[in-house]
């Protein structure tokens, strides 16, 4: 998977490069006409990338949501530990997301950058959807007539409610279930991996997107953007570990910077291969070496993997919001908290999925009338964001095991990691 991620970025990185090279010859050598026929036709590769992500983002969200809600089923059965992490979980997430929308509202990255004259047209109709959008549109929006319906026209909301239905149904029903469930976490799984195929494809919607902008507008207007969208990014994450180890230093005092400094080797693997779920076994072993038992890692921790993912939630709303900014499209305080919710929801059962967040983004913007195609302008900077994204997921899921052990008294001084294993 390192691998596979690695040459990946290598050839976002080089259709950048080559898209920047080809647009910026075509802007200083080439005619408007040409220019502006250009950046249509190199749109269309951008084009294809976007419709097969928009395909695959349906059966995403209804398996992987299914999944997670039948196998953590009826919460009275889950019990106190379970419920602890859950409060944990959905608390960290609102405050991740809300950091994410309170940066870039600030700082607005994408304020002043231009897309390019058919973007810009395209956003006017966007633009007067978005300022119509009402309490009757959002009910419209969040329930559905039919699931095949939602399904045709990713109708993203309209799914997760279905599936919140359909997972607590399922729960319910126990045993009889259990045939079903397992073959939508194979579905599942195929999915994802079919994630994995549609972002090799990443690289044409950079080289389209890049190439048209700068035919368009030359090449100053991307270098800045990107120096803004990572500064602020940076901003966000940071704080976002700062409040992460403050609460941590509330609940475990001083132990907080043994945990530091037990974490920090599966912290450079998450960074280095942009993946939280690569150091799930080595962050299970630090965590019982720390003192948690075995019987709450084995618990909260797979857990978190699904519904606590601090980083890649804290990244959706600065990405969707930028996008919003970038083409300028105007999003009331209210659509904007509207819009975290929504994420809050799509965004579990993604960990370990390189890129999958942006799924999530994509499918987001598109139901809140952004153009999603501005997904493949963060493209090439989004390996970096992935990695301090990756990180900020294993501190978050760190802290919420060692907060849930502390609170059940369960948390012992550091041991031998074979002791700590219940017989």
């Amino acid at each position: 998977m390192k691998k596979n991620g690695s040459r990946l970025t290598v050839y976002i990185f080089l259709a950048m490069i080559v898209g920047i090279i080809i647009g910026y010859l075509v802007h200083v050598n080439a005619s408007a006409e040409f220019i502006k026929k250009f950046s249509v036709n190199a749109k269309l590769l951008t084009s294809i990338f976007l419709r097969l992500v928009q395909m695959i983002i349906a059966p995403l969200v209804f398996s992987t949501l299914v999944v997670g809600i039948a196998k953590l089923g009826d919460l009275k059965t889950v019990g106190r530990i379970g419920g602890k992490a859950m409060l944990w979980f959905i608390t960290a997430s609102l405050l991740s997301l809300l950091i994410g929308l309170f940066w870039v509202n600030l700082l607005q990255p994408g304020v002043g950058f231009t897309v390019g004259n058919e973007d810009t047209a395209a956003a006017a109709d966007v633009i007067s959807k978005t300022k119509s959008f009402s309490i009757v549109d959002f009910v419209n929006h969040v329930f559905p007539r039919s699931i095949f319906e939602a399904m045709a026209t990713n109708e993203i909301l309209q799914i997760v409610i279905f599936s919140i239905f359909f997972g607590v149904a399922a729960a319910a029903i126990g045993e009889k279930a259990k045939p079903l469930i397992k073959a939508l976490e194979t579905f599942s799984h195929i999915i994802l991996k079919m994630v994995g195929y549609v972002m090799n494809f990443a690289p044409l919607g950079v080289f389209g997107a890049i190439a048209a902008v700068v035919a368009t507008y030359g090449v100053e207007s991307i270098v800045v953007v990107y120096l803004k969208y990572f500064g602020a990014f940076l901003l966000g994450i940071f704080s976002l570990w700062l409040l992460m180890f403050l609460v941590g230093y509330l609940i475990l005092g001083k132990r907080l910077f043994e945990l530091i400094k037990r974490i920090l080797n599966p912290l450079a693997i998450a960074f280095s291969t942009t993946s939280s779920e690569a150091v799930f076994p080595k962050l299970v072993e630090e965590l019982e070496g720390f003192g948690c038992k075995n019987k709450i890692v084995s618990f909260i921790l797979p857990l978190g993997y699904s519904f606590n993912l601090d980083g890649s939630m804290m990244y959706m709303t600065f990405a969707s919001i930028f996008i919003a900014q970038v083409y300028g499209v105007p999003l009331s305080l209210g659509t904007q908290l509207t819009m975290l919710l929504v994420l809050m929801l799509t965004s579990k059962g993604i960990a370990g999925v390189p890129r999958a967040s942006l799924v999530v983004v994509t499918a987001t913007c598109a139901m809140f009338n952004i153009p999603p195609e501005g997904i493949a302008l963060i493209l090439p900077i989004d390996h970096f964001c992935d990695m301090f994204r990756s990180m900020t997921n294993v501190i978050g899921n760190a802290l919420a095991t060692t907060a849930v052990s502390k609170w059940e008294n369960e948390l012992t001084n550091p041991v031998d990691i074979e002791t700590t294993y219940e017989v």
